[in-house]
């Protein structure tokens, strides 16, 4: 008899932080995470993580939607074959989406449960979960800082990014003109020979801005543009923009869905595509997505700011699909990767290598966060 989804657990954590992450649309003060921890009648486990940042007040949320309303429709159910279990799950939850108004924190808790059962079914199979998933090079992963703030204090944290082994750099944007264009200046003239440097304006600009915005970045040599737009603009508008930026565009972590993300890779204007697999999908919505991406011509490279478990867990979605993507990799403090992760993912020379082991690789030490849990839950079939 085939095993059965028996227990699921989520535990939400926070944590303050010294300097406030900043972006075009709100400021963290905090650091908050939810991770998802899934066992089967075998007793096997499998971790994932359930997305949250942002606003900070949706964790708790977001882990009782995990444990009433999503959990409770899989418990008891088979897990021979995750990818259909999540296209079960979806479909039952879209009713719920639509009465609630409340469809990114139901789509975000459906994925942290399929993120910790593919993890769940990869240890059971012996294999780590890129090759679970289908991957066959176990080569370095190339990676980039993220969630750079934007002012003076961008190109100090570049260049302690680059001691640590970066090559490649991802600044917020979506300040205003002058804040912008004064914080890009000094990292541009600093790069390296191999170095990138990229930019997030985090949906900040509405379409005359954008087409303002975007010539003026051109001195910059940027990899890419990402969401200068809000994700839900038509697509017209995002090919207004790409007729004149002078690099390629990114976006896809605000879009849900199998068919939105086809839109966007059918339609041309965004060159690199970043479905959130702990926001959206988990591993059976992402991986076709990310396929379909690269057999199309794009970039996929998975989007990701949060704690330990789901950077993880993108890795090994980027190292399944491979690609020229890079493994975005938040550049603030935050204990709830750190805390760990510890040296898990040391970054060498642009990239990291692949965790050894079963499914993720890493066994989160949850007692070590217990000061900063905040709420846990368990649910049993």
């Amino acid at each position: 008899m085939s095993a059965t989804l028996a227990r699921v657990e989520a535990h939400v954590f926070r944590t303050p932080i010294k300097e406030p992450v900043r972006t075009s649309f709100g400021t963290m003060t905090e650091r908050v995470a939810v991770f998802v921890r899934v066992e089967d009648s075998d007793g096997a486990r499998g971790w994932g993580e359930i997305w949250c940042n942002f606003p900070n007040a949706a964790a708790e949320h977001r882990a009782l939607l995990f444990a009433d309303i999503v959990a409770p429709r899989v418990l008891g159910k088979s897990l021979d074959d995750p990818v259909a279990l999540w296209g079960e799950l979806d479909r039952a939850l879209h009713v719920l989406r639509v009465q609630s108004g409340d469809a990114g924190a139901l789509s975000a808790a459906a994925a942290g449960l399929d993120l910790a059962i593919h993890d769940l079914r990869a240890r059971k199979r012996g294999l780590p979960l890129w090759r679970a998933l289908g991957g066959t090079d176990d080569s370095p992963v190339p990676v980039y800082g993220s969630g750079l703030n934007p002012g003076p204090g961008a190109f100090d944290t570049i260049d302690r990014l680059r001691a640590a082994g970066y090559r490649a750099f991802k600044i917020k944007i979506g300040f205003g003109a002058a804040t912008d264009l004064g914080t890009l200046r000094p990292v541009a003239r600093a790069l390296g020979d191999g170095e990138r440097l990229m930019v997030d304006v985090n949906q900040g600009w509405e379409l005359r801005t954008a087409c303002t915005m975007a010539p003026k970045l051109a001195e910059f040599g940027l990899h890419w543009i990402e969401e200068p737009l809000l994700a839900d603009r038509p697509m017209i508008e995002w090919t207004q923009v790409a007729a004149v930026a002078p690099t390629q565009l990114a976006g896809g972590e605000n879009l849900r869905g199998a068919g939105p993300f086809q839109e966007m890779i059918d339609s041309g204007p965004v060159g690199v595509i970043q479905p959130d697999a702990a926001k959206w999908g988990g591993h059976s919505g992402c991986l076709p997505v990310a396929r379909a991406a690269l057999a199309a011509g794009r970039t996929y490279c998975p989007h990701f700011l949060g704690g330990a478990i789901g950077l993880v867990h993108s890795l090994h979605l980027l190292a399944a699909v491979r690609g020229p993507g890079l493994l975005e990799v938040d550049a603030n403090p935050n204990p709830l990767r750190e805390g760990l992760l510890g040296d898990l993912l040391t970054v060498r020379d642009g990239g990291v290598s692949l965790p050894g082991g079963q499914g993720l690789g890493l066994e989160p030490d949850i007692k070590s966060l217990v000061p900063l849990r905040t709420l846990h839950l368990e649910r049993r079939a």
